[in-house]
This record gives structure tokens, sequence and C-alpha cells, in this order.
């Protein structure tokens, strides 16, 4: 047997590793075990891990993915429905404190997963800031295929347009020049070869996917822009009253990270007279119709005033800060007398609503000023007052028999004095259990009507009618985008649903057919065959075969009544061609 050299390679091998055969060894099969040592080795090796770059990776990706996004649209309107289902702070804060005198233990479990703050709570803003990132991380590369895609010429006609899902041909005498120039009149995007034509169009269908995820994108930033630099406060003003845009004569001043005292717009007005309009007689009776606040507004400090009416969804609108009516009530006027004499309280007393068909009210009139002894009242205002029975109730909204009945008026410490926050609109009832009753549900008092308090603690007139309303103030730079935003969501859903992506080809070749000999080749051809006449191939002047294919690149819709109204076109004397 010749014996055969291990190649430098080979021998390479060997050097390094004595155990591992080579060479003419290898070649023959000879199989070569490892060492107990080896095997070890090789067991003690593992699959090498993502590292931190490998998951950061993963994590982008997931995020940026589709799936994600909808996942995450869908958490986000989700996320909204608390807001819809339970009194949020800052809006309904009456309506919170009611939740929590009625449920306490209930309303205590929902403020710990902020349920009443909802647009505030951190997986709200979780939700918010990573469909930020996601809608980001899938537009930008969707962005740049879809620029590439718009700069690219139509492909070129395939080699067998009968595939196709729309399939037709004719003869006719269509040139390519012809074809191309009809299917730009349709507005395809086309491009020419030497047989055939390739038009393509519907690329509005991407970008309006797009316009829709930008716009989604813009919606965020307004809100986010927003919520940093406006601000919202809520104001109670009753008729004869002014408001001055400042912090301190808000009830309730809400602002943005961004915003301090200077950000706010510094204009003015004052409530010269609110009516409310309501259905007299029918079935519908008491029913509101309309609504109206007349202001005298100053724009800025010097300006000239001007008359504004104020409505409902006709805010009062100041340089982009809206003044929105937002609720309403009555303001009877109180004087009250005290035991020596003297005048303690005298002025309007916004009353709450208890029964919103008629206007019943409930009033709190808090007399600190009162001597001997501080003075507190109860008073049931009732717009429409007639008798039922021992009682008397209202039946209209409006002020057609105004009555306020004294239901409870003590004598005591109101507390006002240990520097603990009280509401103006009741007496907490352990106040009450440590003052004096003086009268206790006494007859309703027309306007120009006293009640004399017993025991010489003086007298309560009830002296005329006002009416307050609650303005909810906001500025919101954010608005206007938001508004653009919303737009453009609308237009770019439209052209996502309404467009479809389709192609179409036109190949074109000549006609050549097989024929017989003219009349006057007739005897040369028998001359030169025994066989019979011969044939030839003769080209049809100016007749050519035509074929026409076509596909949608998007699912859904109906292609064929298109495909056949663009074959009509280059063929004319084809009425349909379906």
């Amino acid at each position: 047997m010749e014996h055969v050299e291990p190649t430098a390679k080979e021998r390479a091998v060997s050097e390094a590793n004595p155990d591992q055969a080579t060479g003419p060894a290898a070649a023959t099969g000879t199989v070569v075990e490892d060492t107990p040592a080896e095997n070890e080795k090789k067991r003690e090796v593992r699959p090498a891990g993502l590292g931190v770059v490998g998951w950061a990776r993963w994590f982008w990706r997931t995020l940026t993915s589709m799936r994600t996004a909808l996942i995450l649209l869908f958490l986000f309107a989700l996320a909204s429905i608390p807001g819809s289902l339970w009194p949020q702070r800052g809006i309904s804060d009456a309506k919170v404190a009611q939740y929590f005198t009625d449920s306490p233990r209930l309303a205590e479990w929902l403020d710990r997963f902020w349920l009443f703050d909802a647009v505030r709570a951190p997986w709200f803003a979780a939700i918010y800031l990573l469909l930020f990132l996601s809608l980001i991380g899938c537009l930008v590369p969707r962005t740049m295929v879809h620029l590439r895609e718009v700069r690219k010429k139509p492909p070129a006609a395939p080699r067998n347009l009968t595939r196709l899902p729309h399939h037709a041909s004719f003869e006719g005498a269509l040139t390519i020049e012809e074809a191309a120039a009809r299917l730009r009149a349709k507005r395809f995007r086309v491009t020419t070869g030497p047989d055939w034509v390739a038009a393509e169009k519907g690329f509005l269908r991407e970008t309006g996917n797009l316009v829709f995820h930008i716009a989604l994108l813009g919606l965020l930033l307004a809100v986010g822009a927003g919520s940093l630099y406006g601000y919202r406060g809520n104001v109670l003003i009753v008729e004869g009253e002014g408001f001055a845009n400042t912090v301190a004569a808000y009830d309730r001043y809400m602002p943005g990270q961004r915003v301090n005292a200077e950000s706010l717009e510094p204009f003015s007005f004052t409530l010269q007279d609110f009516q409310a309009t309501y259905v007299a007689t029918g079935e519908r009776s008491g029913q509101p119709l309309d609504f109206s606040a007349k202001l005298k507004v100053t724009d800025a400090p010097g300006a000239p005033e001007h008359d504004y009416s104020l409505k409902v969804n006709e805010p009062l609108n100041v340089n982009g800060t809206l003044s929105y009516l937002i609720d309403h009530g009555y303001a009877p006027t109180f004087k009250v007398t005290d035991g020596k004499g003297q005048v303690a309280f005298d002025g309007p007393v916004p009353c709450l609503v208890a029964q919103p068909s008629t206007f019943a009210s409930e009033c709190v009139i808090k007399v600190p000023d009162a001597q001997p002894e501080q003075l507190g009242f109860l008073v049931a205002f009732l717009p429409t007052a007639v008798p039922m029975g021992k009682e008397w109730v209202s039946v209209f909204p409006g002020a057609a028999n105004p009555l306020a009945q004294v239901y409870g008026s003590f004598a005591g410490d109101l507390g006002l004095k240990n520097g603990r926050p009280q509401s103006v609109y009741e007496i907490e009832p352990a106040i009450l259990k440590k003052m004096k009753p003086l009268v206790m549900k006494a007859d309703p008092l027309a306007v120009g009507k006293s009640l004399v308090l017993p025991n010489g603690m003086g007298s309560i007139e009830f002296t005329g009618l006002k009416e307050w309303i609650a303005l909810q103030i906001t500025h919101d730079p954010g608005r206007t985008p938001a508004f653009l935003a919303a737009i453009l969501i609308v237009g770019g859903l439209v052209l996502t649903l309404t467009v479809r992506r389709r192609r179409v080809w036109v190949r074109i070749q000549d006609v050549t057919r097989a024929t017989g000999p003219g009349p006057g080749e007739q005897e040369e051809a028998e001359g030169r065959s025994e066989s019979g006449p011969s044939t030839k191939n003769r080209h049809e002047d100016g007749l050519r075969h035509v074929e026409v294919g076509g596909l949608t690149r998007t699912e859904g819709g109906d292609f064929s009544e298109e495909f056949a109204e663009i074959v009509s076109a280059l063929n004319p004397g084809v009425k349909d061609a379906r």
C-alpha cells in the first residue's frame, strides 16, 4: 500500500490536538473517541445568554411591533373607562366626597388604585408613554419603506398574464404609447418596456395609514402639552359680583406642571344677569330651554369693556382661555340682626340644588360675628312654593313664588377659630350637636318677611333673590393641535378603508397569421409543389394582440368592475370587458 504523507494543515491540527485523528486515518473512517476529560468539558458548555444588548433589542422589537401597538391602544381605551364609571377629582369633587360618605370602604379601595383620578394615575401614564414609544418605533421604519416604495417604478410585466386574478385579451390597433397615455389618464403611475406597459396606483392607502398613526401620535403630544402648559379652575359667581383671572379668585385651581401665577391671562368680567328659561306648561313643563349669562368683559387691564352673552357650549374665549358655563342655582339674600341689634350678616347665600326637577335647594348661613353668640341657619329655598298638606314643596324650577323656610337655627360656637377649613355649604353634625337649637322648622318666609329668634338672639330677614353660575375656566394650548390631529385621523382612516393598492400590466404583440396564397399566386404555387397550395405567414397591418392583467395588493373590495373599465378604455370598441 502506498504511504500518504499528511498535509501541512493536518499536521497543524494534529499538533494542536494529538487525540484527534487527521489525514488518511480520518479518511478511512476510523473513529477516535474523546477522553473523559473532554466529555466532561463538553458537558460544562452552555448556550450563551442574550446579554443586556440582546434583551434590549428584543424588548425594542417587541414594543415596536404592530401587535404591541394595538394592544397598548386597546389598554389606553380601557384605562379611560374609570373616568366614566366613577366621579373624578377636579371635575366632580362634590360627588367624590359624597362617594366617600356613602361607601367609605369601597371609596378607600378605589382611591388606592387612583380610580377617582384616573388620568393622573401611574398606570395610565405608563400605558400612555409605552404607546407613545411604540407608535414612534412603528412609524419611523414604515415611513422610510413607504418613501422608497413611492420612488420605485412599477415592476415589469410578468411572463404569463393569464395567471393573474384579473385577465382580458383583445385584438386592436393599440400601441405602447397609447396604452401608457390612457392609463395615465386614470391616474396610474406608468412605466413602459419594449412590448409592455406597467401601471400602479393606490399608494394613498399606505399614506392614509401613516397619516392616521402620525396624527394619533400628534394627538397624544397635544394632550401631553395641554397637561404640562395648561390649567383649569372652577369658580362660583353670584349676580352682581365680578371675577379676575388670578389664582386667589378660584374656588379650585389645577395648574399644569409648567404653569405659574404669571401664566394666567389677565382678563376680568362682571356677572350682570343670569336668565334660565323653562317650558311653562304641558307634559314637558319645567324642562330647561335656554341658559344665558350677561357679562361685562375686560380682556386686559386698561382695555375697554364689552358685553358677552355666555351660554352652554358657547364659552367666553379670551386669547385661548375659555370660560364654560357648567352649572347654576339660586342665591337668596338674607339680613341677620344679632341680639345686640347689629347687622351681623347681609348678602346672598348660594344654595345647592337638592331636587334638579324643581330646583328646591338647601342653604347654610354662618354668622360668626353675631353677638352675644354665633348663629347658624339651615334654610330650604323653594323657587315656586305651594302647600302640600302640612308641608311646602316646589313644583317649578323658575322663581314664580320664592319662599325661604328656616328649618333649623342654632346658637353657639361654629368652630371657625380652630384653623381647620370647613365647607361653606354645611355645618358639620359634630358642631351642631354642641350648639343650642333656637327654631326648628319655622313657617316659610316670603321676600321682605323676617323671623324673630327666641331669647332675644336677633332675627333673620329674607330680603331678595339672586342667581349664581358655576364656571370652569380652562387654558389648553394643545386644544387646536388636538382638533387638527383628530381631523387628520379621520381623513387617514377614510383613505385606509377606501383606497386599494392595485397593479395593471399590458402586453402588446403584433398579430401573425397563417394564410393561403393570393389569387395571382395560385398557379405558381401549384408548379412548385404537387402536394397542394402552400401557406405563408402574413402580418396584419395595424392589428395587434393585447393582453391585460391586473391584481390588487390589498385584501377586500372588488377590482373586477374597475378592471373592466380599464380594459374598455384600452379597447374602446368593447362596451363591457367583464
